[in-house]
């Protein structure tokens, strides 16, 4: 958790999430660009992200030492 690369994957993740969240309320059938509520939008984008780095706080300790990820990659795995 403490090195550079767990942070950039971290951040990464919750970029990403905060892009779902947006486009999920962006994609609404009755959604209207003209009349959103952007706060509202970037409300639940900003709790994706804080959600997806929480997560992947928890995760440190599983998968590949380093990274943000619960999911050891490939390289890990001892055949």
């Amino acid at each position: 958790m403490m090195s550079l690369e767990f942070w950039k994957d971290a951040l990464e993740r919750a970029i990403k999430t905060a892009a779902q969240f947006a486009i999920v309320l962006v994609g609404a059938d009755t959604f209207d660009v003209m009349t959103a509520d952007w706060r509202a939008v970037l409300t639940a984008a900003a709790s994706g992200a804080v959600i997806s780095l929480v997560t992947s706080l928890g995760s440190e300790p599983f998968g590949t030492p380093g990274t943000a990820s619960v999911v050891a990659s490939p390289d890990d795995y001892v055949v």
